[in-house]
């Protein structure tokens, strides 16, 4: 009998020296660009007296540039490779960050923050897709199942989200201002390009005939498993949008300010960093990413109904923490098995295009979705909690009635890991 060898726990240290680059990449992006973000709409009011509108139009502008253009990153990875396309992220993010510390004009702002969104437009889609990529070929190589991979990636964009507000915070504090903050985002993105520059392989270009952009498109676009999980996803991506539209608004209500967010923020970051590996690491060997993926959608679901239903704690602030341990949860749940269902539901070739795809298609039901949060913000209580708990439990019907994926890799299941000649 064949004794089948056990599979230890991902951990960074024992992840290939390509995973451990994009993972150290996912964290030092995040760090540089929270430790501006979180900053840029107070400067832009008090310090550059831009009127309310005009900042939510400069930040909804960055979004749009980043999230609506995914999909073009994605082609071009797909088309060039991620080198090219990660490096050119890099110097654009550099480019912004020094631009947006100098501006001083409407229009230098807003071509600032085209210009770091669009950055991140190619930035992440490759670094993404080619995780994607590298943690199917580590799971065939292993057995190791992808979304523990996939796990340790997002723990480390959380760990650099936690960790870029601090940054910001300290240089602020010491004195420095938004533009030092600005300046020191810039200089990370310098250590990034010059790491990703050395170390990132190159890869040959794709010869493309003519029509095959347009023929790469259509099938994305035609292939209705990938369309349906990008409507699933969409679900989370509305809901958790939530963290800043209906969140702070419930602990205005709650405690008459939002003095408390930046905790919940905070409590939300450390949940992923702490927890996102073994619960991963559990819900790999025991369940499919479809039942993960629906499991995860109704945690949120359970987190916005719970909001009128938990009793108010110290401050008042109880229903919001529930609100916000419930929602982090489930996206701990989720968003590996949503990276993790990709490369199974496309073409190889197409993953970049994919990736990109997934997060503008969500990014495009963002839009929609905050105009109508919007309007249910003055309905009472009930009303409100209850039609956002709708939107993610109707995503994990279809989650759990529709979209598959390659079953879990538990002890009895796991196939044998493929003989690897020794160099």
């Amino acid at each position: 009998m064949t004794v089948r060898p056990e599979v230890r726990p991902v951990t960074g240290a024992r992840l290939k020296p390509y995973i451990r680059l994009l993972t150290a990449t996912q964290f030092a992006f995040n760090t540089g660009f929270y430790a501006v973000l979180p900053y840029l709409a107070a400067h832009l009011g008090d310090g550059l007296g831009m009127a309310g509108w005009l900042v939510g139009l400069v930040l909804g502008l960055r979004t749009f540039s980043q999230q609506g253009l995914f999909v073009v990153g994605g082609a071009l990875t797909d088309r060039h490779g991620p080198r090219p396309v990660v490096l050119a992220g890099c110097a654009l993010r550099i480019a912004g960050f020094c631009w947006l510390a100098l501006a001083s004009s409407t229009a230098g702002v807003i071509g600032a923050v085209l210009l770091i969104g669009f950055a991140a437009a190619l930035f992440s889609p490759a670094v993404e897709s080619e995780t994607a990529r590298s943690a199917v070929t580590y799971e065939k190589e292993t057995g190791t199942p992808r979304a523990q991979v996939l796990a340790v990636f997002s723990a480390a964009g959380q760990a650099g989200a936690f960790l870029g507000p601090l940054l910001g915070s300290l240089l602020l504090l010491l004195g420095g201002g938004f533009r030092t903050a600005c300046l020191a985002g810039a200089v990370v993105f310098v250590a990034v390009l010059a790491g990703h520059a050395r170390l990132m392989p190159r890869r040959p270009r794709r010869e493309r005939t003519a029509g095959a952009a347009a023929a790469t498109v259509r099938d994305v676009l035609v292939n209705k498993p990938f369309l349906l999980l990008c409507l699933v996803h969409s679900t989370y991506l509305v809901s958790y949008n939530q963290l800043y539209l209906a969140l702070p608004e419930e602990v205005e209500r709650a405690t008459g300010s939002q003095a408390a967010l930046g905790g919940l923020f905070a409590l939300s970051s450390l949940l992923v960093v702490v927890a996102q590996l073994p619960l991963t690491r559990w819900s790999a060997r025991r369940i499919a990413p479809r039942t993960a993926l629906a499991a995860g959608l109704g945690l949120v679901a359970a987190g916005f109904a719970a909001v009128p239903l938990a009793p108010g704690g110290p401050a008042g602030l109880l229903p919001a923490a529930v609100f916000v341990v419930l929602l982090t949860l489930g996206q701990m749940l989720l968003v590996p098995a949503v990276r993790g269902l990709v490369p199974d539901l496309v073409d190889d070739r197409r993953l970049g295009l994919a990736t990109g795809a997934l997060s503008s298609v969500s990014g495009l039901a963002v839009l929609v979705g905050s105009a109508a949060t919007g309007t249910l913000l003055g309905a009472p209580d009930g009303v409100m909690w209850t039609v956002l708990a709708a939107v993610p439990l109707t995503g994990a019907v279809l989650a759990l009635g529709t979209v598959r994926g390659p079953r879990p890799e538990g002890p009895t299941a796991r196939p044998e890991p493929p003989d690897v000649p020794k160099s």
